[in-house]
């Protein structure tokens, strides 16, 4: 076998993230719920990667009485760019096993490293700005008050408990990014 060769395994795991990214285009990748005494079955918002779903109508209407800005799947352009990322990580995956080279799983795995970074940041970014840029003529201020979701986890906004989670996509998301840091490290170590 050559040195530059893949071995069957991370052709196979390269062939399963393949799958991976294709499903994830097409499946929630993050949750947000919120339970609070007068919505105590919850309400839930789905960010996929073109759209997002559940019942963030809901919502909008109420963090308008906060100042919160409304929540429009039209205003996020990483909507558009977010189904071809995966689709190229997934042909980008698939090439590496079709061509059998090590170098395309370097390649795959640090742009996908970068990408992963840059999404959370985004998310993050996104979350920041959602829950500090109130509009100060709301009908409810608080002064001082931010009503920034977390990221991850739990957190507890005046009577609503807000929890922020990956869903199906996001964990698919994450285990390939396992999955490529392993392989990567593993095709490095093997000798030729």
């Amino acid at each position: 076998m050559k040195a530059s060769s893949l071995s069957k395994i991370s052709k196979v795991l390269l062939i399963i993230s393949a799958i991976g990214f294709a499903i994830t285009i097409f499946v929630p990748i993050w949750s947000i719920y919120l339970s609070a005494p007068q919505y105590p079955e919850g309400l839930a918002m789905f960010i996929h990667a073109n759209k997002i779903t559940g019942e963030y109508e809901i919502i909008n209407g109420l963090n308008h009485y906060i100042g919160m800005k409304e929540i429009h799947a039209d205003e996020f352009w990483e909507f558009t760019i977010l189904p071809y990322a995966l689709a190229f990580f997934a042909l980008l995956s698939l090439s590496a096993v079709l061509l059998n080279r090590k170098v395309l799983l370097y390649t795959l795995t640090g742009i996908y490293m970068l990408f992963a970074l840059g999404f959370v940041y985004d998310f993050w970014r996104w979350l920041y700005d959602y829950g500090h840029n109130l509009d100060p003529s709301a009908a409810i201020v608080v002064p001082g008050m931010s009503y920034q979701p977390p990221l991850i986890g739990y957190k507890q906004l005046l009577n609503f408990e807000v929890w922020s989670y990956p869903n199906i996509g996001g964990g698919i998301m994450i285990g390939i990014g396992a999955i490529l840091l392993i392989l990567a490290f593993i095709e490095w170590k093997k000798k030729a």
